[in-house]
């Protein structure tokens, strides 16, 4: 696509102001396109505020979704060297405990193909645990360590990327209706304060890009997944030194129950809190608190850290992750609407493919060449009345 020089007419409107929206202008600018990023709330009110920042490679077997993490693992490295350090990029490295073991028979083999893939991951005796999460609890079967997983304050690194690309950021203005010519091919948005016209629109919504492509005309069905978060008092520096879950945690994430399904994820932050997760379930957007849930959060981390069981927690917050029925995010242009593209449905991992997602819509935005194979993440892939990729 063509670069425009008019400056009230943008090469693309990006609706979405999440960290995967701002990635999307941030390539898409870098790449030479002049972006509008429209969003009906704040930067980050939506998922992106609700999540923990994971960058992770670790709860990803080998396949599409683990080599658009490793792409994003390597971006976010560069980022880190550009952003400013209230993004606060760690690489703090993640740890994946078996609790037996037939859970470390499972790990070693979940290794073994992610390795294949590239992934720096190392098996960690039972009696080696102390050295590395020296409160962890005893009997633990062993686990295994990634040094490339890594944490990144969510909110502050949507902001700084939409900085960066020096977009024409809209807030408060909500997209009422997808403009499209007589061809049917999409012209901008019409938005709560007025019509924006571009000849792209990219569906950076995450968990409301269902009801951003049917104002296009298509079917997208992600769904919401709800989450929970337990935020200890602060603690001594260093009490938990990695992100550190269970090994059921990866089976949670390529589950598609609706039911209430837990594990335990634990990771200390700079300021010394700790944060408890982690949940999902299908309910909608329904914004109760679940007392079941946050009970299941508390025991499972004392389980994996004793050392949590007298501590308070101060407060817990929720949000919704996109969800896809196959667990991959819809990523790229839509067939069915030119001018179309999605950059939604990663569920709990948008914050961590974030770069490489931006990277690819702004190839897409280019007609360049892909930085890896887009297929998988072909929106129209599912389908119309089922929602089952096809």
């Amino acid at each position: 696509m063509p670069t425009r020089h008019v400056s009230d007419v943008p090469d693309a409107v990006i609706v979405g102001a999440g960290v995967v929206g701002a990635a999307c202008a941030y390539y898409a600018s870098r790449a030479g396109l002049t972006v509008t990023v429209v969003d009906r709330g704040p930067v980050a009110a939506g998922t992106t505020g609700a999540g923990e920042g994971n960058l992770l490679v670790s709860d990803k077997e080998a396949g599409p979704e683990l080599d658009l993490a490793l792409l994003s693992t390597r971006l976010w490295r560069e980022l880190a060297g550009t952003l400013p350090p209230e993004t606060e990029y760690e690489r703090k490295g993640g740890l994946v405990v078996a609790t037996d073991g037939a859970a470390l028979t499972a790990l070693r083999a979940f290794a073994e193909g992610q390795a294949k893939a590239g992934v720096e991951a190392y098996e960690i005796p039972a009696d080696g645990l102390g050295d590395l999460e020296p409160h962890l609890a005893p009997g633990l079967a062993g686990a295994f360590h990634y040094p490339e997983d890594a944490q990144v304050q969510p909110a502050m690194a949507a902001a700084q990327l939409l900085r960066a690309a020096r977009a024409d950021v809209r807030l408060g203005q909500e997209v009422t209706a997808v403009l499209t010519d007589r061809g049917g091919a999409v012209r901008g948005v019409r938005t709560s304060h007025g019509d924006l016209h571009a000849p792209a629109v990219v569906n950076a919504t995450g968990t409301w890009g269902k009801a951003l492509a049917r104002l296009a005309g298509v079917h997208l069905p992600v769904l919401p997944r709800r989450g929970f978060v337990l935020v200890t008092e602060p603690l001594p520096p260093r009490l938990v030194r990695h992100k550190v879950y269970a090994a059921d945690y990866i089976a949670g994430v390529a589950s598609g129950s609706a039911g209430l399904r837990s594990s335990a994820v634990v990771e200390g932050t700079p300021a010394g809190t700790v944060l408890i997760g982690a949940t999902r379930e299908r309910v909608g957007f329904d914004r109760t608190l679940s007392t079941e849930a946050l009970r299941r959060l508390a025991a499972r981390a004392v389980d994996l850290f004793p050392v949590l069981a007298g501590v308070r927690a101060i407060r817990a917050y929720h949000g919704f992750r996109p969800y896809l029925p196959d667990h991959l995010p819809a990523i790229g242009p839509d067939p069915r609407v030119p001018g179309l593209y999605h950059a939604c449905g990663h569920e709990g991992a948008g914050i961590g493919l974030a770069p490489a997602t931006g990277l690819l819509v702004a190839a897409a935005l280019c007609d360049a060449p892909p930085p890896l194979d887009p297929e998988p993440f072909r929106p129209d892939r599912f389908d119309d009345t089922e929602g089952v990729a096809s």
